[in-house]
Protein backbone atom coordinates (compact mmCIF):
# COMPACT_ATOMS: atom_id res chain seq x y z
CA UNK A 1 0.00 0.00 0.00
CA UNK A 2 1.30 3.86 -0.71
CA UNK A 3 2.13 5.66 2.11
CA UNK A 4 -0.60 8.29 1.25
CA UNK A 5 -2.95 5.61 1.28
CA UNK A 6 -2.29 4.52 4.81
CA UNK A 7 -2.47 7.94 5.80
CA UNK A 8 -5.89 8.22 4.08
CA UNK A 9 -7.35 5.11 5.71
CA UNK A 10 -5.83 6.65 9.37
CA UNK A 11 -7.01 9.96 9.01
CA UNK A 12 -10.60 8.59 8.11
CA UNK A 13 -10.23 5.71 11.17
CA UNK A 14 -9.57 8.52 13.51
CA UNK A 15 -12.15 11.41 12.57
CA UNK A 16 -14.78 8.67 12.39
CA UNK A 17 -13.59 6.98 15.56
CA UNK A 18 -13.14 10.29 17.59
CA UNK A 19 -16.17 12.08 16.04
CA UNK A 20 -18.45 8.87 17.08
CA UNK A 21 -17.30 8.87 20.54
CA UNK A 22 -17.84 12.52 20.64
CA UNK A 23 -21.17 12.89 19.09
CA UNK A 24 -22.54 9.55 18.23
CA UNK A 25 -21.65 10.07 14.70
CA UNK A 26 -19.08 8.39 12.58
CA UNK A 27 -19.98 6.03 9.41
CA UNK A 28 -22.36 7.81 7.33
CA UNK A 29 -21.72 11.20 8.17
CA UNK A 30 -17.98 11.40 8.28
CA UNK A 31 -16.64 7.70 7.32
CA UNK A 32 -18.58 7.55 3.78
CA UNK A 33 -17.60 11.66 2.33
CA UNK A 34 -14.30 11.30 3.24
CA UNK A 35 -13.94 7.85 1.31
CA UNK A 36 -15.87 9.48 -1.71
CA UNK A 37 -12.72 12.32 -1.67
CA UNK A 38 -9.89 10.54 -0.11
CA UNK A 39 -10.45 7.29 -1.47
CA UNK A 40 -12.61 7.92 -4.74
CA UNK A 41 -14.82 5.68 -3.78
CA UNK A 42 -18.47 6.04 -5.64
CA UNK A 43 -21.48 6.04 -3.02
CA UNK A 44 -22.00 2.03 -2.86
CA UNK A 45 -18.04 1.63 -2.28
CA UNK A 46 -18.36 4.02 0.43
CA UNK A 47 -21.55 2.70 2.14
CA UNK A 48 -20.28 -0.75 1.43
CA UNK A 49 -17.08 0.05 2.99
CA UNK A 50 -18.54 1.77 6.33
CA UNK A 51 -20.49 -0.70 7.05
CA UNK A 52 -17.60 -3.28 6.84
CA UNK A 53 -16.12 -0.79 9.53
CA UNK A 54 -18.80 -1.07 11.65
CA UNK A 55 -19.47 -5.09 11.36
CA UNK A 56 -16.15 -4.34 14.34
CA UNK A 57 -17.69 -4.23 17.80
CA UNK A 58 -15.03 -0.53 17.58
CA UNK A 59 -17.91 1.54 19.63
CA UNK A 60 -17.85 -0.42 22.45
CA UNK A 61 -15.17 0.72 24.45
CA UNK A 62 -17.06 3.93 23.56
CA UNK A 63 -20.62 3.77 25.52
CA UNK A 64 -18.40 1.77 28.03
CA UNK A 65 -16.63 5.34 28.65
CA UNK A 66 -19.87 7.02 28.76
CA UNK A 67 -21.19 3.96 30.91
CA UNK A 68 -18.15 4.53 33.60
CA UNK A 69 -18.86 8.21 33.58
CA UNK A 70 -21.97 8.13 34.87
CA UNK A 71 -24.11 8.34 32.30
CA UNK A 72 -26.57 5.40 32.34
CA UNK A 73 -26.96 3.31 28.95
CA UNK A 74 -29.94 0.80 28.87
CA UNK A 75 -27.52 -2.41 27.94
CA UNK A 76 -30.77 -4.36 27.09
CA UNK A 77 -32.21 -1.77 25.53
CA UNK A 78 -28.79 -1.48 23.34
CA UNK A 79 -28.72 -5.52 22.79
CA UNK A 80 -32.84 -4.95 21.38
CA UNK A 81 -31.48 -2.04 19.00
CA UNK A 82 -28.71 -3.67 17.46
CA UNK A 83 -30.39 -7.16 16.91
CA UNK A 84 -32.64 -5.03 14.83
CA UNK A 85 -30.18 -2.77 13.48
CA UNK A 86 -28.67 -5.82 12.11
CA UNK A 87 -32.25 -6.31 10.08
CA UNK A 88 -32.99 -3.08 9.21
CA UNK A 89 -29.01 -3.12 7.81
CA UNK A 90 -29.91 -6.03 5.43
CA UNK A 91 -33.07 -4.94 4.51
CA UNK A 92 -31.51 -1.24 3.44
CA UNK A 93 -28.39 -1.96 1.70
CA UNK A 94 -30.68 -4.72 -0.26
CA UNK A 95 -32.43 -1.81 -1.19
CA UNK A 96 -29.37 0.32 -1.51
CA UNK A 97 -27.46 -1.54 -3.93
CA UNK A 98 -30.68 -1.88 -6.13
CA UNK A 99 -30.34 2.26 -6.48
CA UNK A 100 -28.65 4.30 -9.27
CA UNK A 101 -25.58 5.79 -8.09
CA UNK A 102 -26.82 9.01 -8.39
CA UNK A 103 -30.01 8.63 -6.72
CA UNK A 104 -28.56 6.88 -3.87
CA UNK A 105 -25.80 10.25 -3.46
CA UNK A 106 -29.30 12.52 -3.70
CA UNK A 107 -31.00 10.80 -0.91
CA UNK A 108 -27.65 10.51 1.04
CA UNK A 109 -26.98 13.99 0.60
CA UNK A 110 -30.51 15.22 1.17
CA UNK A 111 -30.73 13.02 4.75
CA UNK A 112 -27.87 15.14 5.01
CA UNK A 113 -29.25 18.11 5.04
CA UNK A 114 -31.84 17.74 6.58
CA UNK A 115 -30.61 16.45 9.93
CA UNK A 116 -28.02 19.55 9.93
CA UNK A 117 -30.65 22.53 9.18
CA UNK A 118 -32.79 20.37 11.98
CA UNK A 119 -29.92 20.37 14.33
CA UNK A 120 -29.04 23.74 13.37
CA UNK A 121 -32.29 25.30 13.91
CA UNK A 122 -33.13 23.48 17.42
CA UNK A 123 -32.61 25.01 20.71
Amino acid sequence: MRMTLILSLILIGLLAGMLSGFMGVGGGVVMIPLMMLFLSYDQHQAQGMSLAVLAVPVTFLAAYTYHKAGHAIEWKYALVIAIFFVVGGYIGSKFAVSLNQQVLKRIFALILVVAAVKLFLSK
